[in-house]
């Protein structure tokens, strides 16, 4: 019986996502919201809460966590990374301090602690590498000039990741001074190591995780992550590391035959994940910390806009391009959710979990706008500022309007592009 009743819920749970997601695909937006609220019905306080699967669900959750960082690392080579760090490292810097301490303050201001204030930071800090491939893909910018300036900024985040991880988790366990710092020292030495070994025996390792038979391929690539996502777990570093570890380590044939192959997965799993964060959260939460979930997402969209901008400008972008990096930037989903996930686990602050769902759910639908409209929207308002001046002095009428000047100084769309 109570097999049929797992299997029964499981079952329906699966049928909904992927409902949700045909819904989603049809009016061009990501899921990842549907998602989180399809975890709020299901979850306690809820319209549906589960029983016999919720256990299930969280074994789910976690695989989905571990293959989500193992496709973002599949997606960059070890020197990709290296010459990521070495040239991009200002615009990271730029974008960790506009972005992360917006959080870290808003939890200070509302009497969190500094242990919450340091995983809210990370929850405004990073932003969502998937939805802002797919929307950069929808909106056929892949070739533009500021595309390589936004990919690095992600790369950025990425690596700061497996920085970032290990900290939270000792902080979140309450250990002491001495042991986080063995635990960050355990995290940058496996970090160096395998970026040390993928520049040097990359092709090694790909050679023995290669095999023609694509069923071989899988197995070998899940088996592989999952059990450094286990032995990193076990040294108190975090599952996630590992996962995006094995990832840089791989390349070429056997990275690219390995994404094909462990897409599906990944999209089931982080389903299944991103339904078992609303599980935990109860939808009365919501409502008290919605306001300030609202004003944190205005404020940090502005700073993500203000990063791109400045990055792109730095690497010689023009104007219009300037705007469509910030806006890019703009969203954020899995990682924010992945990070909140660690504290509402460790139980530090019970409203925490509910703002982070409030404010993905914010800057997920809001981001892929943000990406589509913040250059029209800046086109508009320097039209109208040099409208304004034109009519407050007559000799300006023989200035050129705003869309010209930003056209003969950056360049026509066409040459925006690589």
């Amino acid at each position: 019986m109570h097999s049929a009743v797992f299997l029964i819920e499981f079952g329906a749970i699966i049928l909904a996502l992927g409902l949700l997601g045909r819904f989603a695909g049809r009016f061009q937006f990501s899921p990842i919201p549907l998602y989180l609220l399809a975890g709020l019905a299901f979850g306690q306080g809820g319209l549906l809460p589960l029983g016999a699967s919720e256990e299930f669900v969280a074994i789910g959750a976690e695989i989905g966590v571990i293959l989500l960082l193992l496709m973002l690392g599949l997606e960059y080579t070890a020197s990709d990374l290296v010459s990521n760090l070495k040239t991009q490292y200002p615009a990271g810097l730029v974008d960790m301090t506009l972005n992360a301490v917006p959080g870290a303050v808003a939890a200070l201001l509302m009497g969190w602690g500094p242990v919450a204030a340091v995983v809210l930071a990370g929850v405004t800090w990073i932003s969502s590498s998937g939805v802002i491939a797919k929307v950069l893909g929808d909106l056929g910018r892949l070739g533009n000039r500021e595309t390589p300036v936004i990919l690095s900024i992600l790369v950025l985040e990425d690596l700061a990741m497996a920085v970032y991880l290990p900290i939270i988790t000792a902080l979140l366990a309450g250990v002491g001074l001495a042991a986080g710092s063995l635990t960050l020292a355990i995290a940058l030495g496996a970090a160096g190591v395998v970026l040390f070994l993928a520049v040097r025996y990359g092709r090694l390792i790909s050679r023995f995780v290669s095999s023609d038979d694509p069923e071989k391929l899988l197995l070998v690539v899940l088996g592989l992550t999952i059990l450094v996502a286990g032995l990193a777990q076990q040294l108190q570093v975090s599952a996630a590391v590992g996962a995006f570890l094995v990832g840089i380590a791989l390349s070429g044939e056997v990275a690219e035959g390995a994404h094909s192959l462990l897409a599906p997965l990944r999209d089931l799993f982080a389903a299944v994940f991103f339904v078992f964060f609303g599980l935990h959260t109860d939808p009365a939460s919501i409502p008290p910390v919605l306001l300030p979930a609202l004003v944190l997402a205005v404020v940090t969209a502005c700073t993500k806009i203000a990063t791109g901008y400045w990055a792109a400008r730095r690497a010689g972008v023009s104007v219009r391009g300037r705007w469509r990096a910030g806006g890019a930037l703009v969203a954020r989903g899995e990682f924010s959710i992945v990070i909140a996930g660690l504290a509402v686990a460790a139980g530090i602050e019970p409203m925490l979990g509910p703002l982070a769902t409030a404010y993905v759910l914010i800057l997920v639908i809001v981001g892929p706008l943000t990406a589509r409209y913040t250059q029209p929207v800046a086109d508009h308002v320097s039209g109208v500022i040099a409208r304004r001046r034109m009519a407050g002095d007559p000799a300006a009428a023989v200035v050129p309007g705003p869309r010209e000047t930003v056209e003969s100084l950056d360049g026509q769309d066409a040459g925006e592009r690589s």
